[in-house]
């Protein structure tokens, strides 16, 4: 069996606790054993570079150092990584190598909860088979991007909120490789509620078990 380990905490806006459940529930129905943990002190632990996935969701927080080698040791090994939204790629704003590895950092929402339009970049790709483009309501991430990343959805930002950015076209949803292991990110999600949305659920189903290993 394969074993996911899922790490949840930092800020509460993002409910980190139920989306924690939620995505255990995720899991477990693809036939994953998942452990659930809520400090990050686990990911100083050795025994991590066994697994087959973490998922981090744990916005606004701090990464002792130790913590950051150890967990990008890991993936670097062929530990899969997916996250999403704040739970992942704002989850540590200091630790930089860890920045790295996920390939993004949350930088704005302008507009905060609005209405905008995901576009399928890749149709092609297994982890979006089957799903078109769609409307979503929550906060549209503006995030620096590693170029290197995959790119399988785009959003474009209107300008309404922020005239500057008219017309960016901004990934929302990428995987990548870190050394031997595969990354994996959805900015969908700011509420737990949205894992109720066909496709950003289906989407984040299919990319966390790609990332695994």
């Amino acid at each position: 069996m394969r074993q996911a380990l899922i790490v949840w905490g930092g800020w509460d806006g993002h409910e980190p606790e139920e989306g924690a459940r939620a995505v255990k529930a995720m899991l477990e129905e693809e036939g994953f054993g998942v452990r659930v943990e809520t400090t990050t002190e686990i990911f100083a632990d050795p025994a991590i570079a066994d697994l087959n996935l973490i998922v981090p969701i744990y916005t606004m927080a701090k990464l002792a150092k130790n913590e950051e080698l150890n967990l990008t040791k890991a993936v670097e090994g062929g530990v899969g990584l997916g996250g999403y939204h704040g739970g992942m790629c704002d989850a540590f704003r200091e630790a930089t190598d860890y920045q790295f590895m996920c390939g993004g950092q949350w930088v704005a929402h302008p507009g905060n909860i609005i209405d905008y339009k995901v576009d399928i970049a890749r149709r092609d790709d297994p982890i979006m088979h089957g799903i078109d483009d769609f409307s979503y309501r929550s906060e549209q991430y503006y995030m620096h991007v590693d170029p290197s990343n995959e790119v399988l959805a785009t959003t474009t930002f209107s300008g309404e909120h922020a005239s500057w950015i008219e017309g960016v076209v901004m990934p929302v949803v990428w995987k990548r490789r870190h050394g031997k292991g595969r990354v994996f990110y959805s900015s969908l999600g700011h509420a737990a509620k949205e894992f109720a949305v066909p496709q950003m659920r289906t989407i984040f189903r299919r990319g966390l078990v790609w990332a695994a290993r």
